[in-house]
């Protein structure tokens, strides 16, 4: 059984009416009153880029719709009693399936914010929701000086699977021999970046030639300072694409934290670069969120194509065979080259490459193929929280999240060489029901474990718990330089927070 957070019982009901029946009739209405509302966005305290929360539309005899009552129906606003205008951008996501996902981006903070959710101009459940105090936008420095109570407010589990497994090679975690030996063993020919956190302020040392994906480990971690005291902790992080710790020997390894994880290494999995930087966005300068993917997922069920769908460049043999097998195959796969880079490009066995799909128009399919590339492909977590079904292919590469998904539930497992995806895509075919609630499944996985709420605690537990493991204390070393917090002039942000360390 997964051991993250357990669903309410209310969310429990919304899954089970999702696998279930038809709960609603075509034509039904919803109800002000008997509509339901919640999420994270609806309390003051859990700061997120982009804040959110759903409604699920039930009509008057107490039934949860599940067909789309229509993209307008709810309007939803935000007012601040202490201020004329607000500037927040608010999103109503139409999810399809009679419930709604809200989402909304804060660029200044406000006192008491007041949700209003209306239909027909009629509040609705226990609308006006009322934020008291200081709700903080992103860009804000005001850190909650005590983590636990962090978690709390952001409902953070007890722990993460794969954190303890990725912990359980390391009795202790030396920094002083780890700052003297992990340069000299891998700093020459790999990408990394020693940082140090120390009374909350970030400081780094880059080594190797290609330090660029550098920006993505400084974001989350200036996120994370601006919201909670993370503990004086110092660390490697793998900057490249494969995992780097291949010794089996516990009294040798050395802790470096990966966005990938391998059966045949020892590194400590972070969520991916591509998936932190969507959280951190997210209606910024990205198009493709976990929330985005939840509102643009394509005709219902039963209009899909039923070919099995693939798109991306020539990073692995599997999938130049792939293609060849569509092209052999067109009446079950339509999978095809958008870039070729690896190998040499021969048009007779691949055919042309073709111009780049949209992927919300992936959705138009029932099938989604998921293929490692150069490592895992991190383009999982937003196929599954599609309403297609993955067919997975088995790999010995993993994101931090893949040990507690579950073949046959979430996805449909696939062989490492394909010699069974025909086999497979013609099952889903033949078991439509079966197929499309394996689809709901991994949709509802995505929902509970892969948001912004869930990426933020993922991160703290990891430096909380790697942090208990130190025997010398994290240090400033010789050639760090401070990671400084960006520029909030425009929109300073008054900490009412205590900061003092007698506060800790």
């Amino acid at each position: 059984m997964l051991s993250f957070r357990p669903l309410p019982c209310l969310l429990l009901h919304l899954f089970l009416d999702l696998l279930g029946p038809e709960g609603s009739q075509t034509g039904s209405v919803p109800s002000a009153v008997k509509t339901l509302v919640w999420g994270p966005g609806l309390e003051a305290d859990p700061v997120l880029p982009a804040r959110f929360f759903f409604i699920q539309a039930v009509d008057s005899s107490g039934t949860n719709l599940t067909t789309s009552p229509g993209e307008k129906t709810f309007e939803v606003k935000m007012v601040s009693p202490t201020e004329q205008f607000v500037r927040i951008w608010i999103q109503v996501l139409d999810r399809q399936d009679g419930s709604f996902l809200v989402r909304y981006r804060m660029y200044a903070t406000y006192r008491d914010l007041q949700i209003h959710i209306l239909l027909k101009n009629k509040h609705v459940a226990q609308s006006p929701f009322i934020l008291k105090g200081s709700i903080y936008h992103e860009g804000c420095d005001c850190p909650q000086p005590i983590g636990s109570v962090w978690e709390a407010h952001m409902h953070c589990p007890q722990s993460f699977p794969q954190i303890d497994r990725d912990l359980d090679f390391f009795a202790s975690v030396d920094p002083d021999r780890n700052a003297q030996e992990i340069p000299e063993r891998f700093g020459q020919k790999q990408s990394l970046c020693h940082y140090t956190v120390k009374d909350n302020k970030v400081y780094v040392q880059t080594f190797g030639e290609h330090v660029g994906f550098r920006i993505f480990m400084d974001a989350i971690l200036l996120s994370l300072t601006r919201k909670v005291r993370l503990p004086d902790v110092e660390f490697y992080v793998n900057l490249g694409d494969w995992p780097l710790e291949k010794r089996k020997s516990s009294e040798n390894l050395h802790p470096i934290f990966s966005w990938c994880g391998s059966n045949n290494t020892r590194d400590i999995v972070m969520p991916t670069y591509d998936l932190t930087e969507s959280v951190l966005e997210t209606m910024g300068r990205v198009s493709l969120d976990m929330m985005s993917v939840q509102a643009n997922t394509g005709p219902p069920w039963s209009e899909k194509n039923a070919t099995a769908f693939w798109r991306g460049r020539d990073s692995r043999q599997e999938r130049l065979e792939l293609v060849k097998l569509s092209r052999a195959r067109p009446d079950m796969i339509d999978a095809a080259f958008t870039n070729f880079f690896f190998f040499k490009h021969d048009e007779s066995l691949y055919g042309p490459l073709v111009k780049h799909v949209s992927f919300f128009d992936f959705f138009k399919y029932k099938y989604q193929i998921n293929i490692d590339g150069t490592v895992a492909a991190y383009r999982l977590p937003y196929l599954l929280a599609g309403d297609s079904v993955v067919l997975k292919q088995e790999s010995g590469y993993y994101e931090h999240f893949y040990n507690e998904l579950r073949p046959w539930e979430h996805f449909i497992p696939v062989r490492a060489d394909l010699g069974d995806l025909l086999e497979k895509i013609q099952w889903a075919r033949d078991h439509d029901e079966e197929a499309k609630k394996i689809a709901l499944a991994g949709q509802q996985f995505a929902r509970n474990h892969l948001m912004g709420d869930s990426i933020f605690c993922y991160y703290y537990k990891l430096f909380k718990e790697y942090a208990k493991l130190q025997v010398t204390a994290p240090k400033i070393r010789e050639g760090m330089e401070l990671v400084e917090q960006p520029s909030d002039d425009l929109f300073p942000c008054p900490c009412l927070r205590k900061r003092s360390k007698d506060e800790l």
